[in-house]
């Protein structure tokens, strides 16, 4: 019986205990002669009975320890000791995915689609050296502080003895991620990987396993004669869609490879994250493999949004007008001179002005580059200089015509002026002012009365101003 303070291979110090499953338990341990912390797997002792397996656990150590690929957790060694068969790997500081999942329920889809990105990239990796994992579940995916995901617990479920510890109960957590192909008795392949991988995708998303039962036998046949309820509706249905073509019955209907599933998924996980970013619409579907799916089969769903023909432009998005139509404004028109070297020409008279219709104000789509709300520049109107030949024409009759009426009102205002200056100052011709007349015989308002007498003198101031002349008679 293990316990703490226990020594394997006269180098291996086992520390404490951190994880127990059907094949065995997990211990953190210390490399004594390195001086560094590992991971001790140690098998059940009833597996060393098994004929042939201690061989086949050797050499699948040995290929595992080829993988060179950060999800997947490095092998250092192997051995046996005191009928006890153990795998020395790298010890991953971080918490089990199943650890996760027990105290927060439910991952984000982005989340799920980026660990499952990083699961399946890791699962590549093995099937390229021939390797199948064969128990794909959250208690063997370590997630460390940092959000990257390690794969632990490589090419150990290939022993026939499996079968008879699932029929006795030992691998509860095996069952309820089995593919049906290895439920009903055959031989393992990365597709059951892959299916197993999106079993754990649907216990990420919707909080429960796919298939419950009352004992593991029972959930494997669930595995192959039933159809998982359907994920919860806040579930895109780009997620959805690739975790039900993981779950496939047939593997032939199955992502074809791990790559490719992790190509689907690392794709959506980027369009879900532009989705939060941007806070509207629905994510693009994906385009997950580069082989096209089988006829009859669902298509993959494309998440990468269509980009445009190389050497095309692509057109900026038509701005809004500054402007409202329903009112528009006249553009300012630049005061421009008068040509040079040209007389100005004359205006006329009590003209009333032309009134010219408003131009509407054509504003033109913002340039892409500059930022939004910017003045953008009209360019459908630009004004021009006035030109002369624009100016209104002039008869020369007319003009003439102009000058006569205004020389005649010259003249008739001249005369009308003398003529009323001369009766006001009563000169007489000859340029002799009068000044007084007096008479004999005065008429009842006070005058002179010439006809009613005999004498009559007149007084005259001569035009020097000096003397006055005086003539007397009839």
């Amino acid at each position: 019986m293990l316990s703490p303070g226990v020594q394997l291979g006269n180098r291996y110090r086992l520390d404490e205990r951190i994880a127990s499953g059907g094949m065995g338990d997990v211990w953190r341990g210390t490399d004594q002669v390195l001086g560094r912390t590992v991971a001790v797997k140690s098998l059940l002792p009833a597996l060393l009975d098994e004929p042939g397996f201690a061989e086949r656990f050797r050499g699948e150590a040995r290929t595992m320890a080829t993988i060179n690929h950060p999800g997947v957790v490095d092998v250092y060694d192997f051995g046996n000791d005191q009928h006890i068969a153990f795998l020395i790997m790298e010890y991953v500081e971080g918490d089990p995915l199943s650890a996760t999942l027990s105290r927060v329920g439910r991952l984000t889809p982005a989340r799920t689609m980026a660990l499952v990105a990083q699961a399946a990239d890791a699962l590549h990796a093995a099937h390229v050296k021939g390797i199948v994992h064969r128990d794909v579940k959250p208690g063997n995916l370590l997630v460390r502080p940092n959000g990257t995901l390690v794969l632990t617990d490589f090419g150990i479920a290939r022993s026939e003895l499996v079968g008879q510890l699932t029929a006795a109960g030992s691998v509860l957590g095996t069952a309820s991620y089995i593919s049906p192909e290895q439920a009903t008795g055959q031989v393992a392949t990365p597709a059951s990987d892959v299916y197993a991988l999106g079993v754990v995708a649907y216990q990420c998303l919707a909080g429960r396993r796919p298939f419950e039962g009352d004992n593991p036998l029972d959930i494997a046949m669930r595995h192959v004669r039933e159809t998982p309820r359907p994920l919860p509706s806040d579930i895109p249905p780009q997620v959805c869609a690739l975790v039900e073509r993981a779950m496939a019955k047939d593997p032939k209907d199955r992502w074809q490879s791990a790559a490719v599933l992790a190509g689907a998924a690392r794709q959506l996980k980027a369009a879900l994250s532009r989705q939060a970013r941007g806070g509207a619409g629905q994510a693009a579907p994906i385009s997950a493999a580069p082989a096209s799916p089988a006829p009859g089969r669902a298509a993959p769903i494309s998440a990468a949004p269509a980009s445009p023909a190389p050497g095309r432009a692509q057109v900026p998005p038509r701005a809004a007008p500054l402007v409202s139509p329903a009112a528009p404004v006249a553009p300012h028109r630049p005061a421009t001179a008068p040509p040079p070297n040209r007389p100005p020409v004359a205006q006329p008279l009590n003209r009333p002005p032309v009134a010219q219709p408003p131009r509407p104000t054509v504003v033109a789509p913002a340039a892409a580059g500059y930022p939004r709300g910017a003045a953008t520049v009209p360019s459908a109107y630009s004004p021009q200089p006035t030109s002369s030949r624009n100016a209104p024409k002039r008869s020369r009759s007319g003009m003439v015509f102009l000058v006569i009426v205004l020389g005649v009102l010259v003249v008739v205002c001249s005369g009308v002026v003398s003529y009323k200056l001369r009766n006001s100052l009563n000169v007489m011709p000859g340029g002799v002012s009068v000044s007084a007349v007096t008479s004999e015989a005065l008429r009842p308002d006070g005058r002179d009365d010439p006809a009613g007498t005999a004498y009559r003198r007149l007084d005259q101031l001569r035009p020097d101003g000096d003397e006055t002349i005086t003539s007397e008679g009839r």
